[in-house]
This record gives C-alpha cells, sequence and structure tokens, in this order.
C-alpha cells in the first residue's frame, strides 16, 4: 500500500496564508463549489457524476424479493459503496477504509432514514413480494469531497431510474418486460443533498467543497444534508474540533443556497437525457 503522506509544512503554511485572505489554492472563493457534471448512461439508473476531479459512478437495479417480517408493505433500499485504489493509491485493495464506511452511513442517512424514497410504493403483493432498489456506487477519482459526489451520483441515478411495470391479479404476480410496456419511475418524495464543511485554525475559517489537499490539512469537517424545502435531512460531523451553534447556522443558511443551486442541475441534466432520449427515439421511428 502507498503510505498516505500528510502535506508538507510550506503546504499547509501555504493553504492557511491563503485562507486568511479568503482565497483559496485551487482559486476558488472560501463559497465556492467546483464545477458539477451530471451524466447519464443508456440505461435508465446510470449517473456518472464529476465534481471537480472526484468522480463516482452510481447503478441503481431492481429485483422481487420477499419483504422484512416486520415491515411486510414496504420495499427495500439497499445502498454498496466501493472504493478501490483506482479512485487512489492511498486505498487498499481488498479492505474497506474508514472514509468508505462514514461516506455509506451518511448516504444511507440522507435517502433512506429521511425517507426521500416512497418504500411503501414498492410494495407488491403484502407480506409476499416487494421491490429491492439496490444503489451501487462506485468511487473512480479522489481528489476530495467523495461524499457530496457520492450523494449527487445517488440521487440522480435514483430520480433517472425506472422499474418494470407490475400487474397483479388474484395471486398472480406479471412483471412486464420493458420493451412490452414502459418502465415506471420511482416515488421520490424530496431530494436530498450533502453539503461539506472542512474548518481549519480552531474553526476560525470554514470552506465549502474541501478538496484533496483542505481535507489533508483541516482541523474538522461537517455534513449537512438538506433539501430545497430547507428542510435538514441528517447532520454528520464525525470527530474534529468542537463547534458553536453560530458556526453551524451560518453553514446551514450556506447549505441553503448551495442545495438550490444542485438541485437544479440534476433537474435539468434529466429534463436533457428525457430530451435527448425523446429525440433518439423519434429519429429511429
Amino acid at each position: 500500500m502507498v503510505k498516505d503522506l500528510d502535506p508538507s509544512i510550506n503546504e499547509t503554511n501555504f493553504l492557511l496564508k491563503a485562507l486568511e485572505e479568503k482565497q483559496r489554492v485551487d482559486g476558488r472563493g472560501i463559497y465556492d463549489v467546483r464545477s458539477i457534471q451530471i451524466k447519464f448512461g443508456s440505461d435508465f439508473g446510470q449517473a456518472n457524476v464529476q465534481l471537480g476531479r472526484t468522480r463516482v459512478s452510481a447503478r441503481v437495479t431492481a429485483k422481487v424479493e420477499r419483504p422484512r417480517v416486520d415491515k411486510p408493505t414496504e420495499g427495500v433500499l439497499i445502498f454498496n459503496t466501493e472504493i478501490s485504489p483506482m479512485a487512489s493509491p492511498i486505498f487498499e485493495s481488498g479492505s474497506r477504509p474508514e472514509e468508505e464506511v462514514l461516506i455509506s452511513r451518511i448516504i444511507e442517512k440522507s435517502l433512506r432514514r429521511s425517507r426521500a424514497i416512497d418504500t411503501e410504493g414498492l410494495c407488491i403483493v403484502a407480506g409476499e413480494k416487494v421491490w429491492a432498489i439496490r444503489v451501487d456506487l462506485h468511487f473512480l477519482d479522489h481528489d476530495g469531497n467523495l461524499i457530496d459526489c457520492a450523494g449527487i451520483a445517488a440521487i440522480a441515478a435514483l430520480l433517472h431510474f425506472r422499474r418494470p411495470d407490475v400487474t397483479v391479479v388474484g395471486e398472480e404476480v406479471t412483471i412486464h418486460p420493458v420493451d412490452q410496456r414502459n418502465p415506471v419511475p420511482l416515488s421520490i418524495h424530496h431530494i436530498p443533498i450533502c453539503v461539506t464543511f472542512a474548518f481549519f485554525d480552531k474553526g476560525q475559517y470554514l470552506v465549502v467543497d474541501p478538496n484533496f489537499l483542505e481535507e489533508k490539512v483541516k482541523a474538522g469537517n461537517m455534513t449537512i444534508t438538506m433539501n430545497i424545502h430547507k428542510e435538514i435531512c441528517a447532520l454528520s460531523k464525525a470527530g474534529g474540533i468542537p463547534l458553536e451553534m453560530d458556526q453551524v447556522l451560518h453553514c446551514s443558511q450556506i447549505a441553503v443556497v448551495k442545495v438550490a443551486e444542485i438541485t437544479e442541475l440534476i433537474q435539468k441534466a434529466l429534463e436533457d437525457d428525457k430530451s435527448a432520449r425523446a429525440e433518439k427515439s423519434g429519429f429511429k421511428a
């Protein structure tokens, strides 16, 4: 395994000096998010998101399973993350790093526990058959802030996904192939977006969307998950320096703006993909 080297003293001092002047080493302002690119695959439920040079691929699949005993009328939503040395040589093949566990927990809190996905709408026959929706997240490039990039990829893929239509007559369940009947989108109540903040010099300075170097130098971080209705879906702070309530409120106000911008980007990307598919099918016809 390649050793995860800490930044040099010069790099650290240069970064902190830049923050004193409200500048960042990559040229952004302290509240600026890197450029976001969202692309969808040819199949429904495939999304590739690039946040600066950080890249995450998401794929959503569905299959019919028996429901859980304690939730007979609810479908199942599963998240699976995979970080390999391809994303960064600091990760070791065959083991699950602590960072991956943290990302997985935050994504699960953001999307499943916030009830963003209508799991009751995934029920086919109560107590017998439900849809199990699986979201696989693959981390392709790591240049900082994997959490936000993974969150965008996951919700974009879920919004893009279509499951096969189902007909229930008595106890007989018929799953229609997508070439015979139009597939059905998932019922999604709201769009949770993760916004990560990094704090420096005992919390005196903060930045939005930290890059790789900033993550190495930071004294602490916090991720706020919020939707466009200004509802906080989750708040995660795994260690680091303690924060004052004023700082948390300030971050939540910044998150409101960033969430609105990112939500608009996702919806535009979905509309563009829908138009492209309509043109393609019209051309073929």
